[in-house]
């Protein structure tokens, strides 16, 4: 299978440790894909500084093509991000080259050679996914925790499956994830932290557990789950299975320090 991500990316900047982190959700779903053994690739922007650069050589590490990260004159995008217990507390951004990102023509035909195309919030191409939905490869779209946020009401009829991010299974979320799916996608999926995950396809809910394991690090481990998700219901497995893979990868990417 072949899968495309694309949008934002930075580099996350732990202060504490000295150390900075290639990430952002489309980069670590396209990681997280090449983990499981599927080809991945990465669109977006960098800038042609020290961390642009990192950020290229370690995709390219990793496997994921990156035919497409285009390079501009000024700086890559960053987050400065602190550990407390474990849990990721973010600091300030700085959007650098990120700013300024749109897609190419090139860059479009390129996308719909894919059997999967994801992205994000932050993103950028909200206002694309009219254009290339229905057009072959399924969509997938992180909305993260900003259940309000005018993007969603953008990008929600033109995606396959939606996924956001809350703390537990209560009232709110599962109205909240009827209302999604209503306005388009196929299915509408949260992420619940250690209380593991709920999805909704128009007809019922399905309760996903987690995986038990030591915490190092949460960064990235939503984003994993979207990867295994994904690549499940790529393969035809049941929504069910598909929550239990998500599970599965993210409980990887939390026994280490950064998304990958």
């Amino acid at each position: 299978m072949k899968i495309a991500a694309v949008g934002d990316n930075c580099m996350d900047v732990y202060s504490s440790l000295g150390q900075a982190y290639p990430g952002g959700n489309p980069v670590n779903v396209a990681v997280y894909m090449k983990r499981l053994g599927e080809q991945a690739a990465y669109i977006g922007v960098v800038g042609d500084d020290v961390y642009g650069q990192l950020m290229k050589d370690s995709l390219s590490a990793k496997g994921v093509d990156i035919s497409h990260l285009h390079t501009r004159p000024g700086k890559t995008a960053i987050t400065m991000v602190e550990l407390v217990d474990g849990e990721r507390v973010f600091g300030d951004y700085a959007e650098g080259v990120l700013a300024d990102f749109k897609l190419t023509a090139d860059d479009r035909q390129f996308l719909l050679q894919h059997d999967l195309i994801h992205t994000g919030l932050w993103g950028k191409i909200e206002h694309e996914l009219a254009g290339l939905h229905g057009r072959g490869p399924l969509i997938s779209f992180d909305f993260a925790d900003r259940h309000d946020h005018e993007i969603v009401g953008i990008a929600l009829p033109h995606v396959d499956v939606a996924f956001f991010a809350y703390s537990q299974g209560d009232d709110y979320i599962h109205k909240f994830l009827a209302r999604a799916q209503a306005q388009g996608p196929r299915l509408a999926v949260a992420t619940l932290g250690e209380n593991g995950s709920l999805a909704y396809d128009g007809v019922r809910y399905y309760e996903g557990g987690i995986v038990p394991v030591q915490v190092v690090d949460t960064m990235g481990a939503g984003d994993s789950f979207i990867a295994g998700f994904m690549r499940g219901l790529l393969l035809g497995k049941s929504i069910q299975d598909c929550l239990h893979q998500g599970a599965e990868n993210a409980s990887v990417t939390l026994t280490y320090r950064g998304a990958w």
